[in-house]
């Protein structure tokens, strides 16, 4: 949560970084809310010593001063009621704004709004030349007889998918193979809830600007949200704690379901699995000392580009601009691995420095040696999403006689080497 006296201090210069993000901070109408939140509870204070003061002279009146006093202190518990309603009412109006108000990027990432404003920071492998004409992964996956997206439709309607055979083996091998690596760096495993209340969503910053975007359900009178990311529950495990600064940093993952609405159009996008409403992934988060986010997420990228190394799949690293990265981020990397039956880039993962902006709306603290206390900073990196790594393997693997190879750091996890049409 904003101090929102931080946003108005001219030295964070919250106006002109927020613009660069395409948010327009009203200056003004922030300064008014909080003057007034303030100066209702400074009624009520008022109300509240004056109410002491009555009731200590009740206890002392003189008998003809008795029904006066009294009178007031009654008139008294009324004021302070309606002051403390006010006070209340204004605080969840300053809350609702300063909520809906995103991160502050960090002045080492472009200008721009999308991602022709990325720039580029490194590149790894060289794509494939063809001598036949590669396909993308529908068309391959199905003539392979991996991938039945009728049939997911029949179930589930559009953006959702079937894998069979040794495309659900594939999957599950992924799966595996990103949490093997993750505990090589130092990741502890996590079985995590894919159903979470609105405070865990609103800790991360998913709520309440994002709820359209939410598939949400409950349980009776308790209202409950799928998670779209593990980081979810993954950084509000610690929600509301203290942590002492020499356990820090902690590097957590998950394999998990992930729900998104994806509304709108994404052309291609809407067909095979580049942007499902239902997906799984394995994530990666880190809650460490605020004043070490930048290192850790190099850090933290580099945990990422390993796997994409590993598996031999032709990627780059690119830097978000400001306008095109997520309502919670301040620096953003994003992985784009080679489709060649696309011909282009695309996503795989994303790696954000969330500096303490979840952490001071999740509550989460650190305490030093000396008894000092500061938010934590937390980040977070998909490594990997399995139906987009799917996807890289198919068409990055193809040949040309219409089998795919699969990488040899997959072999153990899969138990063969190739996909063949049946």
């Amino acid at each position: 949560m904003y101090d929102p006296r931080v946003l108005l201090d001219p030295a964070t210069d919250a106006v002109r970084r927020l613009a660069r993000r395409g948010y327009v901070l009203d200056v003004e109408a922030l300064e008014k809310l909080l003057a007034a939140r303030n100066a209702a509870i400074h009624r009520t204070d008022e109300a509240r010593a004056e109410s002491k003061r009555t009731a200590t002279a009740v206890r002392s009146a003189q008998p003809d001063d008795g029904p006066a006093l009294v009178e007031r202190a009654r008139a008294l518990k009324a004021v302070i009621a309606d002051a403390e309603a006010e006070a209340r009412r204004l605080d969840a109006e300053l809350q609702d704004v300063l909520l809906g108000i995103p991160n502050l990027p960090s002045d080492e990432i472009p200008d721009g709004d999308s991602e022709d404003d990325a720039a580029l920071v490194r590149s790894w492998g060289e794509p494939a030349a063809f001598d036949f004409t590669p396909l993308d992964h529908v068309d391959l996956g199905e003539r392979l007889g991996i991938l039945d997206l009728p049939r997911a439709t029949k179930l589930a309607g559009p953006r959702f998918a079937v894998l069979r055979g040794r495309g659900a083996v594939l999957e599950r091998a992924l799966a595996r193979y990103f949490l093997d690596l993750a505990a090589e760096h130092g990741y502890t495993e996590f079985s995590v809830p894919t159903l979470v209340n609105r405070e865990t969503m609103t800790g991360t910053g998913q709520l309440p600007k994002f709820e359209q975007d939410l598939f949400k359900t409950g349980v009776g009178d308790r209202e409950l949200f799928l998670i779209p990311t593990a980081e979810v529950p993954l950084t509000n495990l610690h929600a509301r704690e203290v942590l002492p600064v020499d356990d820090l940093p902690l590097a957590y993952t998950a394999h998990t379901p992930c729900f998104r609405s994806e509304a709108g159009s994404y052309g291609r996008d809407t067909r095979g699995l580049i942007r499902m409403h239902e997906f799984s992934k394995v994530e990666l988060v880190r809650i460490v000392e605020a004043s070490t986010s930048r290192q850790e997420l190099e850090l933290l990228v580099g945990h990422a580009e390993t796997v994409l190394q590993r598996l031999g799949l032709v990627y780059r690293v690119v830097t978000l601009p400001a306008g095109d990265i997520g309502f919670a981020a301040q620096f953003t990397y994003d992985l784009e691995v080679w489709l060649p039956g696309q011909q282009r880039f695309r996503e795989i993962a994303s790696a954000s420095d969330f500096g303490t902006f979840q952490a001071r709306r999740a509550g989460i603290r650190t305490r030093a040696a000396d008894g000092s206390r500061s938010y934590a900073a937390t980040l977070n990196s998909s490594a990997m999403p399995i139906g987009r790594t799917v996807v890289a393997i198919l068409e990055q693997g193809q040949q040309a006689d219409g089998s795919v190879r699969i990488p040899d750091a997959l072999v153990p996890y899969t138990g063969f080497d190739v996909l063949t049409p049946p």
